[in-house]
């Protein structure tokens, strides 16, 4: 694949939202021009995972402008296998936004497209500015997202979303401007290593690395996600869960490996800070009754262990992060989806309002739990492989108390996804969760035959295949962790990625 294509994978989902946006099509087209742009970056990025296995950097200069001007867009390993789970997450999630109806709703087709695009843009991107940009073209349609679909709720959460990501991207763009003005350049090229000889320049990237945090919604400032994420409809929370949280996870790991050069000075607070995430985001959960509303606070509470292989900036600890990173996302959408389709079937996401389901929906069951115990770091699924390698690393480095923590937090996790089970799917339904209906020749006075709603197969699909691709990870985790030591050590050695970005 030639480095000159990279740029398609912007142009072509924003090309098809503008003539969706524009353009009076039939449903059927609507839906050809959301789901293709996401199959075409997954076959992309599967040939650049390819390409980038052994360390090679793929960049290309927009519009052929001078070095340092140009728009920088790059893709190693790391950008790769982003690219690869972002693009499979959007079109699953298309897919079962489709089954649910979501995709009738004016411009939610072209504003899916405008979030995919702000996401490919944010991962390629060689420049701290355009980073900016990008994040921002990927928050613009989530805010639209947002107030369209969901509960009533939605718009007292959209305007929590807007304010507080508003104030963040400000807060930013402060730290783009700090850096500019200290170094003269928001090339990432240009900046490597340079936090180490500029104070401003490491403050100034030191504002963007908190702004960052507060987009990964992590320990103490991850109230909004909580407010946010459970009012809007199944199909874009699991879609959020897995781009924008990560997208800024992303960003964390390459401009610290870049601009910092992994510099340990101040790694203990990311320990302190991502372990408090851990324990938090857990705890939380516990006290929650609502399938979303716990699974939300276990999206904060692994967004700790994701960061945790930043904080300890080793090649097994990064290998892990990363790896847990891919594992996260792919396992977390599939849980929003299992049970945003019992929300959407059966009207309530409610645990005391549900029961019985694994008995009528037994692969829907199957898929819920598989993805319930990978998320618990259960043998044999990706969850324990992630789990097991991130612990390893916090030994390693002689961390042995965030390690501890982290083996306790699975447990309570497990606890967690045993509650949404045991409430769930198992047992036996309350009886105003049943639906009576009466046949067009029940007599009079007869007793109604009770029914309950069925998950239409297009909804389960989606469910299926994310939870298949989390037990194919955990089979095959050779193949990802081979990956994810490749990008490790592109972050510990950035001079190729750097000597890309120079041109």
């Amino acid at each position: 694949m030639s480095a000159a294509l990279l740029p398609l994978m912007v142009a072509v989902p924003l090309s098809a939202a503008g003539l969706l946006a524009l353009a009076g099509l039939p449903p059927w087209l609507n839906r050809v021009l959301l789901l293709a742009p996401s199959a075409g970056t997954l076959v992309a990025s599967t040939v650049l995972l390819w390409i980038t296995r052994d360390g090679t950097v793929l960049s290309h200069n927009v519009a052929l402008w001078p070095d340092g001007i140009a728009v920088p867009f790059l893709v190693d390993a790391f950008s790769a296998l982003m690219l690869w789970t972002t693009s499979l997450l959007v079109l699953v999630c298309a897919a079962f936004a489709i089954a649910v109806g979501d995709d009738r709703t004016s411009y939610f087709c072209p504003l899916v497209l405008v979030l995919s695009a702000g996401v490919a843009g944010a991962l390629m991107t060689g420049d701290l500015f355009n980073m900016f940009v990008f994040i921002e073209v990927m928050l613009l349609p989530a805010y639209g997202l947002l107030a369209m679909l969901g509960s009533p709720r939605r718009l007292r959460s959209g305007r929590v979303y807007v304010t507080l990501n508003l104030l963040t991207s400000t807060v930013f763009l402060a730290g783009v401007a700090l850096v500019y003005g200290a170094a003269g350049t928001v090339n990432l090229g240009r900046l490597a290593g340079a936090a180490a000889d500029s104070s401003m320049v490491a403050v100034g990237m030191g504002v963007v690395l908190l702004a960052l945090s507060v987009k990964s919604a992590v320990v103490p400032v991850h109230g909004w996600l909580a407010r946010t994420y459970p009012s809007t409809s199944p199909a874009v929370t699991a879609l959020f869960s897995g781009l924008h949280t990560k997208i800024a996870i992303y960003a964390i790991y390459r401009l610290y490996a870049v601009v910092f050069d992994g510099d340990s000075t101040y790694l203990w607070i990311g320990v302190v800070v991502f372990g408090a995430t851990m324990v938090v985001g857990v705890l939380a959960a516990v006290g929650e009754e609502t399938t979303r509303s716990i699974l939300v606070f276990h999206l904060i509470s692994q967004i700790g262990y994701i960061l945790l292989g930043v904080a300890l900036f080793t090649e097994l600890g990064l290998t892990a992060g990363i790896f847990y990173l891919v594992h996260h996302m792919i396992v977390k959408a599939s849980l929003f989806l299992s049970t945003g389709a019992i929300e959407k079937a059966h009207g309530t996401g409610a645990l005391d309002r549900l029961g019985g389901i694994a008995a009528r929906e037994p692969l829907l069951a199957i898929a819920f739990m598989v993805a319930a115990l990978s998320l618990a770091g259960i043998p044999p699924f990706s969850g324990f492989v992630a789990k097991l390698a991130l612990v390893a690393a916090a030994f390693q480095a002689g961390e042995w108390v965030v390690a501890v923590v982290a083996v306790a937090v699975s447990l309570v996790t497990l606890m967690s996804m045993l509650k949404i089970w045991g409430g769930v799917f198992w047992g036996v339904a309350p009886e105003e969760a049943d639906r009576p209906v009466h046949g067009p020749h029940t007599e009079a006075g007869s007793t109604p035959v009770l029914v309950r709603p069925e998950v239409p197969a297009a909804m389960l699909a989606p469910c299926v295949v994310l939870a298949a691709t989390t037990s194919g990870i955990g089979l095959g985790a050779a193949v990802l962790l081979d990956l994810g030591s490749t990008a490790a050590a592109n972050l510990l050695d950035t001079s190729t990625y750097v000597e890309a970005v120079l041109g």
